[in-house]
């Protein structure tokens, strides 16, 4: 199933084209990571797919409604001294607002599946800004998934945390995608630490330079 098809999007970024003639179609299942230089386009097609950046000209056509797309941006936790735990973080994923009660029993059931998932058990009740970058980004990512998507977008998830850590995320990642189901959409620089099967690489340097198989993708002189 195709989930969204972008046709012929422009885009511009403080002033600046950022990406032009962009078209892509993104299919349910796929495992997509989308990688380029820094300034090469990335993040603004990412948020410009989301909504989240007006684009210049193109259409973007989604056959998948927002509350089935999940974002987890970069650098997504500036203000390490907010006054909230990991678990009312992860909470907000679902919350309701102007509904009473804000979380039903079936929030709390995914609330302990996802803690579960990630790991992260241990830390819930504490605040976001006490722990280590790479436990905050487990509690973002729960956030994320905690709703169920079939569609997670993510920009740069392990930019700045140590190899280890960006090993393990990768492997969380893996299995959404295998034994979950979840389309994955990805910007990042850490191919060699990706272990996905049928891995699809879109290069983008504005414009769509490459778009297929990992495989060929490696064979190529970057």
């Amino acid at each position: 199933m195709e989930l969204i098809e972008i046709k012929n999007l422009a885009a511009s970024y403080e002033g600046h084209q950022a990406v032009k003639d962009i078209n892509l179609k993104i299919n349910s299942g796929e495992y997509i990571c989308l990688v380029g230089e820094n300034g090469s386009g990335k993040s603004t097609l990412l948020k410009t797919i989301l909504g989240l950046h007006k684009k210049d000209s193109g259409e973007i056509i989604k056959n998948i409604s927002d509350d089935k797309i999940s974002y987890l941006e970069q650098n997504n936790m500036k203000d390490l001294d907010f006054p909230a735990t990991a678990k009312e973080i992860i909470m907000t994923g679902v919350q309701r607002h102007k509904k009473l009660p804000f979380y039903t029993k079936k929030d709390w059931a995914e609330f302990e599946k996802v803690c579960e998932i990630l790991n992260i058990k241990d830390i819930v009740n504490r605040q976001i800004g006490n722990l280590s970058g790479g436990q905050r980004q487990r509690v973002m990512l729960a956030r994320s998934i905690i709703r169920n998507p079939d569609l997670i977008i993510l920009d740069e998830p392990c930019s700045g945390l140590d190899a280890n850590i960006t090993k393990e995320l990768y492997s969380i990642l893996e299995d959404l995608h295998s034994k979950n189901g979840i389309t994955i959409i990805m910007a990042t620089h850490d191919l060699d630490e990706i272990k996905a099967k049928n891995i699809r690489i879109v290069h983008i340097a504005k414009k769509i330079k490459y778009d297929g198989k990992i495989e060929g993708w490696e064979g190529l002189d970057h």
